[in-house]
């Protein structure tokens, strides 16, 4: 695709602003871009060349208030979701966990068939709840997915310690197979309604929590018998509806890097414990990793060295074939000089390769 469309200065004006999705968050300042923010992401992920470095502001993502009380974990309320799961929002945590004391739907995952009924999505009313969201179609948009279809949804059954065994306990792993096939196909028919009613979205984001601060919660071998194969499942039904796959999983995941990319997923943004910059040398041409700048102190570095920083990042992190993003988990250290430099030097990068 032809990506070599000079720089003017005039892309830095601000021709508008978007208020942010949360409360008292910054605005996003919208610049005379020559295409879309859009655009440019949808030529991020189909051939790994867009117009410039996009930020997490780049993107929105919207959320269903239907998914999230009835397959998610509500949103800064109590819920029972559509399985009978309770879920209690805690608010020094900013989310909810499943509500202390209630009764585990699942003691052994062999007992799934008896006691999981997926629900009958159509029996819902999401199109009166479409009907109030707007997407802009001038930015790229994704829904997420919380809570996801496999270890998360399975730990919402069973508590965390007993889903953890479920993984390596050889009498229960052909029943998580199971349970996992059956949640997947559940989560493709998820895909078919979002895709159905919000036309406008250009990406699902899927939720899988695999690892605490130091350490993943299980082994490789283990995600590749248990978890690989439905993610690609999923990733590949996505990608059929002409979208991309981005993923949304917390805690220390470096060395599953790669078992993400085995399973069709087109992007991760990392929680700050991953080394980002390490991870785009080793895997950045194979995934979109969303890279962290060096720290720095917004507020007393001179203006010259904020935009010294911001070329040195794009000549690291934005080579042929091999781009990445700033995702929100680095959105934090960038400001105003930083951002206009991260854009006027990719622009020119970009349109020179």
């Amino acid at each position: 695709m032809q990506r070599k469309i000079p720089f003017v200065d005039n892309e830095l004006r601000i021709v508008r602003t978007i208020p942010s999705r949360l409360p008292g968050g910054p605005e996003t300042s919208v610049r005379n871009t020559p295409v879309s923010s859009r655009e440019n992401i949808q030529a991020l992920y189909t051939d790994k060349h867009p117009y410039w470095l996009p930020v997490g502001a780049d993107s929105t993502m919207i959320t269903s208030q239907i998914y999230n009380n009835k397959l998610g974990r509500g949103s800064q309320a109590d819920v029972t979701d559509a399985f009978g799961v309770e879920w209690e929002y805690v608010p020094v945590a900013g989310g909810s966990t499943v509500r202390p004391g209630h009764e585990p739907l699942l003691e052994d995952v062999n007992e799934w068939r008896d006691k999981i009924v997926f629900p009958n999505l159509d029996e819902w009313d999401w199109a009166t709840e479409a009907e109030g969201i707007d997407i802009d179609m001038s930015r790229a948009c994704q829904i997420s997915l919380v809570n996801g279809f496999w270890f998360e949804r399975l730990i919402s059954f069973m508590e965390f310690a007993p889903a953890a065994v479920a993984l390596i306990d050889d009498e229960q792993k052909d029943a998580v197979k199971e349970l996992f096939v059956a949640s997947t196909l559940f989560g493709m028919k998820v895909v078919d309604k979002f895709v159905e009613l919000y036309p406008g979205i250009s990406g699902i984001n899927v939720h899988d929590d695999w690892g605490s601060q130091k350490a993943p919660f299980f082994s490789s071998e283990t995600a590749y018998e248990l978890f690989v194969p439905y993610m690609r499942m999923l990733t590949d039904h996505i990608h059929s509806k002409g979208r991309y796959a981005t993923l949304h999983s917390c805690g220390h995941n470096a060395t599953r890097v790669q078992c993400y990319i085995d399973g069709g997923f087109d992007s991760w943004d990392p929680q700050p414990m991953n080394d980002t910059q390490a991870l785009y040398e080793q895997y950045g041409d194979k995934i979109i990793i969303a890279v962290r700048p060096d720290p720095f102190d917004p507020e007393t570095t001179p203006e010259d060295e904020l935009r010294a920083r911001a070329r040195d990042f794009v000549d690291r992190f934005c080579k042929p074939g091999k781009p990445c993003t700033i995702g929100m988990m680095g959105m934090g250290t960038i400001p105003q000089a930083f951002s206009d430099e991260l854009y006027t030097y990719s622009r020119k990068k970009y349109g020179g390769f």
